[in-house]
């Protein structure tokens, strides 16, 4: 039976060895199994029929039958596209094609009757179907009648010049589940499949593929799901239980002498109820030897920096070495004068690496740090450059870790004898589902409460017709003794066209705010490190009261006078984004806003984002949403860290189940945690052949 699946994948008839290469290509499928666990990704229903007539472009995909009347090749603007004008009794529909002209082209033969199937859309006045799928009516058969739910699978050009289109994957489809074993293996355990009402893998299997009913489609889906999300929950817990029983990490038992007087003599202010919970957790977590690694989340001035700080005074107390790594050198400074200035009240020797490190110094730093003189080094990825030696690096802090890759935070555990404790920060909030997968082998620890007297920013949406409005307000604000930023969008900072819409929009503040009066400053990614730091520090003492910046500023920079946040082009902007630009303000005692400025045309997911981010200050609130709107594939971009490739699974619906198999995967390791049982060979099976060789990523941070 198992021999049966692995059969390399051209001995099916109807693929050879052309076919098996570039299924191998395109798809990653090897063998009979793979074909059978690649999934449609929607149905069509064939009991539900359109007249043309009854189209308009908020109906769903549909199935029309008609007779093409015309076809035509088009070039307009450089781009070529096929036409087809498609007839019934009550109307006409044009289809267009833009991509494999060259494979649909044959398929078409005027006067004769198609069934096609496609989304309605207009352009213009015209109703129209872009890239429909299509098939002639053949004689003597009652297409209309069929039954059932039609699978779709996903395909590609290649695949479709080798004639792999869906109704092709459809037929090899039907064609390898009769010549398959009636009874295919189950891989879960008898007692999972019975207490969660599943259905055997082999129905599942079959009603995937070809579901006579939507009850049937819905019940295979779950159990597939829940599979996907159990096998990937084992995956993650396992790697737990492996860095819990071989990695070992320096013991911080003491909390000593440092770290008593930093919180009873320097500490300017009463820690919040959550940074004392989370402190407990990191040193709970790191006193008896057994490696930390935890992802501490917290909103945008929720005090993540100083639970760090004291993070790194436990380390110091126990004799160690503490560093702290910034994605930005902006960041890095910042952070550097704030620790630093703490630190010498306790003679605790701190230092700044950055790329803009004279050699010089970059030396001294190295022999302190090897001798032990150094106790804390904060800065960029120069932190991670192999001719910088700790001699004994006991906790390891990175800063908005999603900025970083998986390959840059690793280089930091070759710095220590021993793997070092690493907390790893984020203010962008991750929704719970995320969370559980891509962190699902770290401790957690959230700060969901904010210092006293933080009041929340007041944001608005105003579009172009504001302006004049905007202008005023800035002037009022201004006259009151704070200061404005204006953020413009800068997606990539090669980009000619985003730099110059921000040099134009500096020359028109400082057109509204001419000086004397008024002083304007520009802080972009172009400049070099020494005027950023200039800028920066101009809009810090005061100097220039209002800074037109891209997003350099969107992390960590910290000016409580700062009481208005400007996003010019906000639709150009994520969520995540959005609620980090609005952190830079309201980090004083003054009432702050946000204004997101927008011209009339939004589209439904822009207008969305921007009514989130009116309707709530709540990080947690808004990653909920970001999943929602974007979905989790969108996402992985933005967190870096390689969300898995599911295949009906969605994190941003299935966040219940994924709980579920959380919890179902914690059960089975409990009572049997090498998953060498019986009942559970089959998933410790499957879990074997997923596992690659090379550096484990899963046990770092």
């Amino acid at each position: 039976m198992e021999q049966a699946l692995h059969t390399p994948i051209e001995y099916l008839k109807g693929i050879g060895p052309e076919r098996g290469k570039v299924l191998r290509e395109e798809l990653g499928i090897q063998v009979f199994a793979d074909l059978l666990e690649y999934f449609p990704f929607r149905y069509i229903d064939l009991s539900q029929w359109y007249t043309i007539s009854q189209l308009h472009e908020d109906v769903p995909i549909v199935l029309v039958k008609g007779k093409l009347v015309h076809i035509e090749n088009a070039k307009a603007k450089g781009t070529k596209r096929l036409t087809a004008i498609l007839e019934d009794s009550t109307g006409s529909l044009e289809l267009v094609w833009f991509a494999g002209i060259e494979w649909v082209k044959p398929k078409l033969k005027l006067d004769m009757q198609y069934v096609v199937c496609g989304k309605p859309s207009l352009f213009g006045s015209r109703l129209q179907m872009v890239h429909p799928e299509l098939e002639p009516v053949l004689p003597n058969v009652q297409t209309e009648q069929a039954k059932g739910l039609r699978p779709v699978y996903n395909t590609t050009e290649k695949l479709k010049k080798k004639g792999l289109d869906s109704r092709a994957i459809e037929k090899l489809m039907r064609h390898m589940l009769a010549v398959l074993p009636s009874q295919l293996p189950e891989i879960l355990p008898p007692d999972v499949v019975t207490q969660h009402q599943l259905i055997h893998r082999t129905e599942a299997l079959r009603t995937i593929h070809f579901p006579q009913t939507l009850h049937d489609m819905q019940r295979s889906r779950f159990r597939f799901k829940f599979e996907e999300l159990l096998l990937l929950q084992l995956q993650y817990l396992r790697g737990t239980q492996q860095r819990i029983q071989h990695l070992r990490s320096y013991p911080l038992p003491v909390v000593g002498e440092k770290f008593n007087a930093f919180y009873h003599k320097v500490l300017p202010f009463e820690l919040t109820n959550a940074q004392k919970r989370v402190v407990k957790e990191i040193h709970h977590g790191t006193r008896e030897g057994r490696q930390m690694n935890r992802l501490l989340q917290g909103d945008v001035g929720s005090g993540k920096t100083l639970v760090a700080v004291m993070a790194m005074l436990l380390a110091v107390d126990n004799g160690l070495q503490a560093a702290l790594m910034a994605p930005t050198e902006i960041l890095a400074r910042q952070h550097y004068h704030n620790i630093k200035a703490w630190m010498g009240q306790l003679n605790i020797a701190t230092y700044l690496l950055t790329g803009s490190t004279p050699n010089s110094e970059r030396r001294e730093i190295g022999r302190a740090l090897q001798d032990g003189r150094g106790h804390i080094l904060i800065g960029t990825h120069a932190l991670i450059e192999e001719r910088v030696q700790f001699k004994s690096l006991g906790m390891a802090i990175i800063d908005e870790q999603h900025r970083f890759g998986v390959a840059q935070r690793a280089k930091l555990w070759e710095k220590s004898d021993l793997a070092p404790h690493v907390l790893v920060m984020t203010a962008t909030p991750i929704p719970r589902t995320l969370a559980m997968t891509l962190y699902g082998d770290l401790e957690t620890s959230v700060l969901d409460e904010l210092p006293p007297g933080r009041k929340p920013v007041e944001t608005k949406h105003l579009f172009e017709n504001s302006r004049l409005r905007l202008i005023g307000f800035m002037r009022e604000q201004i006259a009151a003794g704070r200061q404005v930023y204006v953020v413009y969008p800068l997606i990539d900072e090669s980009e000619k066209l985003d730099l110059s819409n921000l040099i134009s929009g500096h020359e028109g503040i400082c057109r509204d705010f001419p000086a004397p009066q008024y002083r304007v400053g520009m802080l972009h990614g172009k400049l070099r490190a020494d005027d950023k730091e200039f800028e920066m520090q101009r809009f810090k003492n005061g100097e220039t009261q209002i800074l037109v910046a891209t997003t350099v500023i969107e992390v960590g920079v910290d000016v409580p006078n700062a009481s208005v946040m400007v996003i010019e082009n906000a639709d150009r902007f994520g969520l995540s984004q959005l609620h980090q630009l609005r952190g830079r303000v309201g980090r004083g005692s003054e009432k702050s806003y946000c204004i997101l400025m927008t011209g009339h045309k939004l589209s439904k997911e822009a207008r969305k984002r921007l009514d989130t981010m009116v309707a709530t200050n709540d990080g947690f609130v808004i990653a909920e949403a970001d999943l929602e709107i974007r979905g989790p594939g969108d996402m992985s971009g933005t967190l870096q860290s390689g969300l898995p490739n599911l295949k009906v699974a969605n994190l941003a619906t299935d966040g219940a189940l994924l709980g579920l198999a959380r919890s179902v995967a914690k059960d089975l390791l409990q009572r049997c945690p090498k998953l060498d049982s019986e009942e559970c060979n089959g998933l410790k099976s499957v879990l074997d052949r997923q596992q690659q060789s090379g550096t484990p990523w899963s046990l770092i941070a």
